[in-house]
């Protein structure tokens, strides 16, 4: 994945598995015009869950962004936010691009 160091909310970038040789062409062309406003990281496989869309339940990605508080000690809080890819195959879950949230339960500590 490449993504403009600049931008937030998942504009901008490219997912190289999931690209078409004519999107992979226009990157490496941003690539050597300004390779100092990108960064590059590994795609993470996200996991999927059922998610309610227009034509029934289906399996959507998503991810989750657990909180974690610091003072004298540090410790992650029970839940947070978990958020999910609306378009079918899309493993960008961000709002700004179409993605939702999903609550997230913890049923046991």
């Amino acid at each position: 994945m490449i993504k403009p160091v600049g931008e937030s909310g998942g504009y901008g970038l490219l997912i190289g598995p999931h690209a078409t040789q004519e999107e992979l062409e226009e990157f490496r062309h941003r690539l050597k015009d300004n390779p100092g406003n990108y960064i590059s990281q590994p795609v993470v496989n996200l996991s999927v869950c059922p998610t309610l869309c227009p034509n029934g339940v289906e399996a959507r990605h998503v991810d989750l962004r657990p909180f974690a508080l610091t003072g004298r000690s540090t410790w992650v809080l029970p839940g947070g936010l978990s958020r999910v890819a609306l378009r079918k195959g899309s493993l960008v879950v961000n709002s700004s691009q179409g993605g939702g949230s999903k609550d997230t339960w913890v049923l046991a500590s």
